[in-house]
């Protein structure tokens, strides 16, 4: 037997019913945000009551559930996670986990308009590494993107971050004819400060009030247009998530690229999300949730809340079923900001 063959046989954790082991965790921690990104909500937008939101010691009891059942990498998303009052005093109490060998990280993504805020706490309980959402660095696109955000904050935030000696990972979603020429400087500032820098293919998830398949441009196109300028190489480098990595010579960084659209990458997926109202998400792209809440309420061991994680584990379905036909019209009512990213 194989060395991949070998770990698979010794998983003792959560596995789907095709075989993949789940081991990695994303949480919403809240649904608000003090961004409006046209790719994710709309400008008006009512946000949950707050008696509907876990509280953050149903959110540590959640994760710790499913630490428990071999997650070994816990993303706190939101909506904007540090817009959620105390969430570092979550990530203090989660990163027991870390401390005791059962966790190998606790990240965050963030816009980065409160990061500077909070790096230094952050850095202190336990995060190595953020993603933070960027998709220009053109303040007039960034405000229009945004429709409401500040980028020098968001940069002061990232220069911050870096001096906390947090690792940084920038993701852009790519809009054709909004920043699709804002990439190669955000290429260029990412690597020039050795952060990763992800693309990302819009994807029919939440009302937003308006068609994104005036938005969509297949990651394929803007690989080729890179590759006039930039020398490509095909690396076997992965994190965690669905990116696929490609080094560019001229600048050594890293540049990944995720597909929902274009490419699936579903065979290996090991993720599932919570919602911040307690629910599980077991695929992005599909409009299905099962109810974790109720059995997290229900008593004070964790018995019914680990069966019914086990039980809805066991049904994840292979993969979403994007396509850019179906852009016109959200496959995923439920908004970005709620699911987590």
């Amino acid at each position: 037997m194989n060395k991949q063959g070998a770990a698979a046989a010794d998983w003792t954790g959560l596995t789907d019913g095709f075989g993949r082991r789940i081991d990695y965790l994303r949480v919403s921690v809240t649904d608000r945000c003090n961004f409006r990104c046209v790719y994710c909500m709309a400008e008006d937008v009512t946000f949950l009551p707050k008696r509907d939101v876990l509280t953050l010691d149903e959110m540590d009891r959640l994760c710790s559930a499913f630490v428990g059942l071999g997650v070994r990498r816990l993303r706190l998303t939101g909506g904007e996670p540090l817009a959620r009052r105390n969430v570092v005093g979550l990530i203090q109490g989660l990163s027991r986990h870390l401390r005791s060998g059962a966790v190998d990280e606790i990240t965050l993504t963030t816009n980065g308009a409160l990061l500077a805020e909070h790096a230094r706490a952050l850095k202190g309980a336990g995060v190595e590494r953020v993603n933070v959402s960027l998709d220009t660095l053109n303040a007039e696109t960034f405000r229009a993107i945004t429709r409401r955000g500040d980028l020098g904050r968001v940069l002061g935030g990232i220069e911050t971050a870096l001096e906390e000696g947090l690792r940084v990972k920038l993701n852009c979603v790519v809009m054709r004819g909004v920043n699709e020429r804002d990439l190669e400087p955000l290429m260029l500032f990412a690597h020039g400060r050795g952060m990763d820098l992800t693309l990302i293919e819009t994807m029919p998830i939440g009302v937003v009030g308006q068609d994104r398949s005036d938005f969509y441009l297949p990651l394929s196109v803007v690989a080729e247009r890179l590759a006039d300028r930039f020398t490509l190489d095909e690396t076997s480098e992965r994190q965690a998530g669905p990116a696929r990595y490609m080094r560019v010579r001229e600048t050594g960084g890293r540049l990944g690229f995720v597909t929902p659209m274009s490419h699936g990458f579903c065979g290996d997926c090991n993720r599932v999300r919570v919602t911040c109202t307690g629910q599980l998400a077991l695929c992005l792209g599909r409009d299905v949730f099962i109810d974790l809440k109720t059995p997290l309420r229900a008593s004070e061991g964790d018995d019914l809340l680990r069966r019914a994680i086990g039980d809805a584990v066991a049904a994840k379905p292979v993969g979403h079923d994007f396509a850019p036909a179906q852009l016109g019209r959200p496959v995923v009512v439920h908004p970005m900001s709620m699911t987590g990213g």
